[in-house]
């Protein structure tokens, strides 16, 4: 289907920094929980807690990346430029939260492993994820031509969500340092309340940003694609 340009233009920000302002309190209720309320764990100790912050980043990163495949699927199905914006936002906010669930990684790996980073089956399929989709924006960054950048980024983008999976059933397929996945069936009701809190204020943040991020790239795609002004009215 052609691209079609988009219609009209994108709401108010009103809806993104409400969810920005739950996401924010609901995190902040779940760190205290979990930095103050909850009991130290019988084998880490306190350097567990840092599983409070990092698991969510985990599920979440998963979660954008899954939503910016799906607007890529949506935009090569439908041509509606709509959705270009959302692939954009949703990688951009993926690549932050791989970023951030990297860094959180290294300074648990250290106390716990003895070393920043071990080339361990997760780390690795999660260090190649958060390259991957680095490179489709730069891919974005450096192709002009408004339908040709969603296009590619597109294809790339369902290209390079083939190891998002991997990363989530790498723990399972081979022999992994990285624990298995925790599930409310494994996890103790003191420590699963600030993980689940945690885990929807990052959601909610997520949320708040990709809904201003696809405005701002919504509002870029209609300047770039507007007609050209008559000779008279320039």
């Amino acid at each position: 289907m052609a691209p079609s340009v988009l219609a009209g233009r994108p709401s108010g920000p009103g809806a993104g920094y409400a969810l920005l302002a739950f996401g924010a309190v609901l995190l902040a209720v779940g760190s205290y929980i979990g930095l103050f309320v909850a009991p130290s764990e019988s084998f880490m100790g306190d350097v567990y807690r840092i599983m409070y912050v990092h698991v969510p980043t985990a599920w979440n990163a998963l979660l954008a990346f899954t939503f910016g495949f799906g607007s890529a699927v949506a935009f090569l199905l439908k041509g509606d430029f709509k959705w270009d914006a959302r692939h954009e936002a949703a990688v951009e906010m993926g690549v932050v939260l791989a970023g951030l669930l990297c860094c959180q990684g290294a300074i648990w790996a250290r106390p716990t492993w003895g070393v920043w980073w071990d080339w361990d089956p997760r780390l690795t399929t999660t260090a190649v994820m958060f390259f991957a989709f680095i490179g489709i924006l730069a891919l974005r960054r450096f192709v002009e031509d408004p339908v040709k950048r969603a296009t590619w980024s597109a294809v790339a983008t369902i290209i390079a969500y083939v190891d998002v999976p991997i990363v989530y059933f790498s723990v399972r397929w081979w022999n992994s340092l990285h624990q298995m996945q925790s599930s409310p069936e494994t996890v103790s009701a003191p420590f699963l309340i600030p993980l689940r809190t945690n885990a929807f204020g990052i959601l909610f943040l997520m949320a708040g940003l990709i809904t201003l991020r696809t405005r701002i790239a919504r509002l870029r795609l209609s300047q770039e694609m507007a007609p050209p002004l008559p000779e008279a009215a320039r």
